[in-house]
């Protein structure tokens, strides 16, 4: 075997339990950790690591699975019988396999391609056979005690089976395993389901390298690789402790936030440095923050791009959206998919905006609807303008704005239309008709005033 075939890593990664203690119909490596599958987090961590092939095992809900995870280009191999984790190992087809194996839970969404590259380096640098990762953590609970003398691994004792001094240990089973393949191909055949669930465990298979004399070490990490999510409770920790991450890497980058508990940021999310956040938001999905931006609290912003120098006011909503620099939105505004704002531009609060061109240094200030519309530059669009974009056909139609146009307040531009630069729109006006350039358009009914409309009050009656 060459030493680049021997060098080669695959990863199998379990996730075919069902999730009993999550109480939800989606299988549970689905559960979003962080805005995101938490399976998706240790196949992410298998090849930022190296891994040359991911295998995935599946089954309960195995069709959702695979919908998510074969886009990411691993492999899957069905578990039909959960009948204990040596079994889904098997399942992987380990005798197919050439080179070290990494085994991992699919429910560890905190796992990093580091920590996975360090456990592969201790391993090939200590010429192991088999080894287990461990950590030291506070509360053991029911996982398995790691079991030395004179720091060699000698066992991995179960809780339930564990005496009390056993128990008073506080190194723990972190449930990943890394082994040559031919030692998962020569034992994984030979363990036995000799226990009370009927099932076939891969911690024997620690017990039996050991009594043969193979090259078996416990490899230290740190506490964070054996967070499993097994309930609610620990899929709402898992996320509290990514966005912790999150925001202190940010905060090492440059990035101020007011109060980093409340700040809730994705790990795709991007942001430059001198951005100022503030308590109360959310950044999610393929979002670009430049620098020197202020976002203020309650904003929520998914896969949109913000320049730099931006000023995203309280109870902001992104979706889609991109923000050229020196951009001013808010309080309250909305900016739909496919809208960009261009640089200079002012969006106030209580606007909506939908598939829209927004000039520079244009200005929406107050309770106004764009859809479907391009705007030219330096416009001013007055309080309540409405495109109506969505015609009784069922069709949406666009409305196209010139540079420097004054609109009214309280218009309504009735699309299919388009207005010519420096025109003027009359406070008011339901304009249907195309308007030339430099043109005022006034559409609105004449003014009728009827004097002594209102009857006389009552003379007062006399006191006398």
């Amino acid at each position: 075997m060459s030493e680049k075939t021997s060098e080669k890593l695959t990863v199998i990664a379990l996730a075919a339990g069902k999730g009993t203690r999550m109480k939800s119909p989606l299988p549970k490596v689905l559960h979003p950790v962080a805005g995101r599958p938490m399976i998706e987090k240790v196949i992410q961590a298998s090849k930022q690591a190296g891994a040359a092939e991911v295998r995935v095992i599946v089954g309960h809900g195995q069709a959702l699975v695979r919908q998510v995870v074969e886009p990411m280009g691993v492999s899957c191999y069905a578990q039909e019988e959960q009948l204990g984790t040596a079994h889904a190992v098997r399942c992987a087809k380990p005798e197919t396999i050439e080179g070290n194996v990494v085994i991992m839970n699919g429910d560890h969404p905190l796992i990093e391609g580091v920590d996975v590259k360090d456990f592969v380096r201790i391993f090939r640098d200590e010429k192991c056979d088999l080894a287990v990762v461990t950590a030291v953590v506070k509360t053991p609970g029911e996982f398995g005690r790691i079991v030395r003398n004179r720091g060699e691994l000698m066992a991995i004792v179960e809780a339930k089976d564990a005496s009390a001094d056993t128990l008073k240990i506080n190194e723990i089973n972190t449930g990943i395993y890394i082994a040559k393949a031919s030692i998962l191909a020569e034992y994984l055949p030979q363990i036995k389901n000799n226990n009370a669930k009927k099932e076939f465990y891969i911690t024997d298979l620690i017990s039996m390298c050991i009594q043969d004399k193979c090259k078996v070490q416990a490899i230290r990490s740190t506490p964070k690789v054996a967070v499993g999510v097994n309930n609610q409770a620990e899929l709402a920790k898992a996320t509290r402790l990514l966005f912790k991450r999150k925001a202190m890497r940010l905060m090492e980058e440059g990035v101020l936030m007011i109060d980093p508990r409340t700040v809730y940021v994705e790990e795709s999310v991007e942001i430059g440095a001198g951005t100022v956040i503030y308590p109360n938001v959310f950044l999610r999905g393929k979002t670009k923050i430049g620098s020197f931006t202020v976002i203020e609290s309650n904003c929520f912003v998914s896969d949109s791009q913000v320049g730099d120098s931006v000023q995203l006011r309280g109870g902001t909503y992104l979706e889609g959206a991109k923000l050229h620099n020196r951009v001013t939105a808010g309080p309250y505004a909305r900016l739909r998919p496919e809208t960009e704002i261009f640089e200079e531009a002012h969006v106030g609060n209580f606007v909506e905006m939908k598939k829209v061109k927004f000039g520079k240094k244009s200005k929406a200030g107050h309770l106004t609807y764009l859809g479907d519309a391009e705007v030219g530059e330096e416009v001013n669009i007055g309080c309540g303008t409405i495109t109506c974009n969505y015609a009784a056909d069922k069709k949406k139609y666009k409305t196209k704005i010139g540079n420097r146009v004054f609109v009214g307040s309280d218009t309504q531009f009735i699309a299919p239309i388009e207005v010519g630069d420096d025109a003027v729109i009359g406070s008011g006006s339901t304009i249907t008709k195309n308007v030339p350039a430099k043109a005022l358009a006034v559409a609105r009914g004449k003014q009728f005033v009827k004097e002594n409309y209102v009857p006389k009050a009552a003379e007062p009656e006399s006191k006398e």
